[in-house]
Parts: structure tokens; sequence; C-alpha cells
């Protein structure tokens, strides 16, 4: 009897624990140089953010879903330019994001915290799908954790095609996207 106690203290810690997305919010950042303006940051962002994880250890699975058709910045026709032809959101309506590790939390998880955390998995744009590693923090408060992350790449790591029109000067090849999220334990 005394084994059975000891191999359920042991494996309880490594139990998965799901947690699913209640809100968040997905962003692109790319510096831009315009006329008349000069250099900027192009930024849109979108709520149009879904999906669950399920840790168990470093490890995770489950899926993130965000609908790229809802991307909104600060100019209509960028929003309009970037839908019709580096997205092409007509064919490739969702980016996904699938993670398959989570390193720097503390096992078992908390229930109250800050952690700086790195997240790999696999990131998927149009029909490509590359191994991407962001970094940010997760806070822990009860049932609830806020996951703020980031991460960086060149347009040709997807395929894409830096975005080439009148009034643009230049846009550097560097898409930064950010996330936060705010998910609850299942």
């Amino acid at each position: 009897m005394r084994w059975l106690v000891w191999t359920l203290v042991l494996l309880v810690p490594s139990l998965a624990q799901s947690f699913e997305v209640v809100s968040g919010e997905a962003r692109y950042r790319v510096r831009e140089q315009l006329v008349q303006i000069g250099i900027t940051d192009a930024v849109g962002t979108t709520q149009a953010v879904k999906g669950q994880v399920a840790l168990q250890g470093t490890r995770a699975t489950g899926e993130f879903v965000v609908d790229l058709r809802e991307l909104r910045s600060d100019q209509q026709r960028r929003d309009n330019y970037l839908r019709q032809n580096t997205l092409q959101t007509d064919r490739f309506p969702t980016a996904t994001f699938r993670p398959k590790a989570v390193e720097g939390l503390p096992n078992p998880l908390p229930q109250r915290g800050r952690f700086p955390v790195r997240v790999v998995g696999d990131l998927t744009i149009r029909d490509v799908t590359q191994e991407v590693v962001w970094e940010g923090e997760a806070e822990f408060s009860g049932e609830e954790v806020k996951v703020r992350l980031r991460t960086e790449f060149p347009f040709e790591r997807f395929q894409l095609t830096q975005p080439r029109v009148p009034i643009l000067l230049s846009v550097e090849n560097r898409i930064r996207l950010e996330v936060d999220l705010s998910l609850r334990r299942k």
C-alpha cells in the first residue's frame, strides 16, 4: 500500500493541466518608411484568437488559431493590401500555432506568480509551417493565467512577399508577432 501512495505522489505533478483562451489579442509589427511621414511601425491587431493547450512538465499540446481576416491597423489601404496580397486571406484565413514545449514554468504549475517562459512550436501562415520560438512571461492568478509572448522572423521564412506600393519607400525584412492571452484552467 505504501508503494501506491508514493507512486501517486510522484505522478501528480506530471499530470497534464489544460487551459483554454478566454480572451486574447494578436499583433504584428513591421517597421516601414512612408513618403512624407518617415519611419514608423505598422501595427495590426485582432482579438479573434481562440485555442487551448495542455501542459505536462515541459511538454505542450494544443492549438491556437488567429483569424487573419480580422487584422486591423490604422490604415484601411494597408489592411486591404495585406489581406489580398501578403496573407491572401481569401485562401488562407487563419494562422495556427501548435505548441510543443514550454520552458521556464515550475512543476507542478503554481497558483500564483510570474515566470519568464519560452514556448517552442509550429506556426503555420498560409500553407507554410515553421518551428518558431516565442519569448515572454506567464502570470498565474488562481484559475487564470495571463501570457505575453513575442517572436520575430524575416518575411521569406514563411514565403511572404514584402509589401511594395508607391507611398511606401521601404519595409524592414522583419515581422514581429506579439500575443497577449488570458487563459483559464479547464
